[in-house]
């Protein structure tokens, strides 16, 4: 397995906004912290409180991080979740032997509180993966998205709203990198927010969860989908009044890991792609991302 990079920061949410404690510091204490599986309605008030997107994704199984040496009482202060994912292929192409959604799952949230030092994201990781083994799941996958978002602020000066992330978390895990995803054009909102294909998809057709979305672009800011109105038109007025805009996405980093009660249920799982060396940081310029207005 190659070795980590080395990372100089670790992300952590408080109230959407993203905070970076330094990497190297100490002061993770394991003995102040516990893991419990959680009901889903408490993870997800969590992360559409602190994440940036404030969207909890389907799950099947959440995790929650708690600080038992909390001021005033027990407070939890992390939550892993895990879920389907977009497609059945991305779980059999790095898993072909097992069952999707049911012995393998897509890890789509992980966030932590800014209290949490440095290091407790693999430690909280590697006990919630555990949990999940116990109700028979063998084979985890997670992305990273790498690219950059920055936008012109007040005065005019570029702004950075998104970081790239390259899975260092993942990495500390001893994941297997197996490359990126294909690279594509993606809708994006204004604090980088992905606006994606599924969602556009739901409202042109009328499927379930159509006005979820439909609801949540009016929050944001786009005109109210009136009977007397296509959906594909209003989509289009709906991308404007939000300043959703299209940029170029060269593909999210992709990882995998056996999981299991035992050593035997970890190595018997097979792991189909060829593992890849870890991706590292890249100088970003500013003004260059591939935006398409």
């Amino acid at each position: 397995m190659p070795a980590p990079a080395a990372p100089t920061r670790t992300q952590r949410w408080r109230e959407k906004s993203a905070l970076y404690r330094p990497a190297g510091e100490d002061g993770f204490d394991p003995g102040r912290y516990a893991v419990a599986e959680i009901p889903k309605a408490t993870g997800k008030t969590f992360v559409t409180a602190h994440h940036y997107t404030g969207v909890f994704p389907q799950t099947r199984f959440q995790f929650g991080l708690f600080d038992t040496q909390a001021e005033q009482t027990t407070e939890l202060v992390g939550v892993i979740s895990l879920g389907n994912g977009s497609h059945p292929n991305a779980l059999t192409n790095p898993f072909p032997q097992l069952v999707p959604y049911e012995e393998s799952l897509d890890l789509n949230r992980m966030v932590l509180r800014d209290s949490v030092p440095a290091n407790g994201e693999s430690w909280f990781a590697t006990r919630a993966l555990r949990l999940a083994a116990e109700h028979g799941i063998r084979g985890v996958i997670a992305f990273s998205d790498p690219s950059e978002f920055w936008q012109p602020g007040p005065d005019g000066q570029l702004v950075q709203v998104k970081r790239g992330h390259y899975g260092v978390a993942y990495q500390g895990l001893n994941m297997d990198y197996l490359g990126q995803t294909r690279p594509s054009w993606k809708d994006y909102f204004p604090d980088g927010t992905e606006w994606n294909r599924r969602s556009i998809s739901k409202v042109a057709n009328g499927e379930v969860g159509g006005h979820g979305v439909v609801a949540r672009l009016v929050g944001r800011g786009a005109p109210p989908l009136t009977t007397d109105l296509d959906p594909g038109q209003w989509i289009e007025r709906a991308r404007r009044a939000c300043g959703i805009t299209r940029r170029w996405h060269e593909g999210n980093h992709k990882y995998a890991v056996r999981i299991g009660r035992t050593r035997g249920e970890r190595t018997r799982t097979v792991i189909g792609l060829a593992a890849r060396r870890y991706p590292k940081p890249t100088l970003f310029l500013p003004g260059l991302d591939g935006v398409l207005r």
